[in-house]
């Protein structure tokens, strides 16, 4: 059984509700609860962001919410 994982939820809810906005070159706009933040992908497809969270910890829903767009994008029948 997988264990519920907030961070995960709210990432899925962001997602879900169209606050994830690409806006080129690998940045993106997140719109979470406490405001706008750049999720930008560097060189290496790593993902970065600017709200606090991320940087104390290196994990954030905005984050994980870019990273759950992209394999929804993939899933996608061309």
């Amino acid at each position: 059984m997988r264990r519920f994982d907030p961070l995960y939820e709210k990432a899925r809810k962001l997602a879900q509700s169209g606050r994830v906005e690409f806006l080129g070159n690998g940045v993106y706009n997140v719109v979470g609860d406490h405001g706008t933040y750049s999720v930008a992908e560097d060189h290496t497809g790593k993902l970065s962001c600017n709200c606090l969270g991320y940087l104390q910890k290196g994990r954030c829903s905005h984050v994980v919410a870019v990273e759950f767009m992209g394999k929804r994008r993939r899933r996608k029948p061309r």
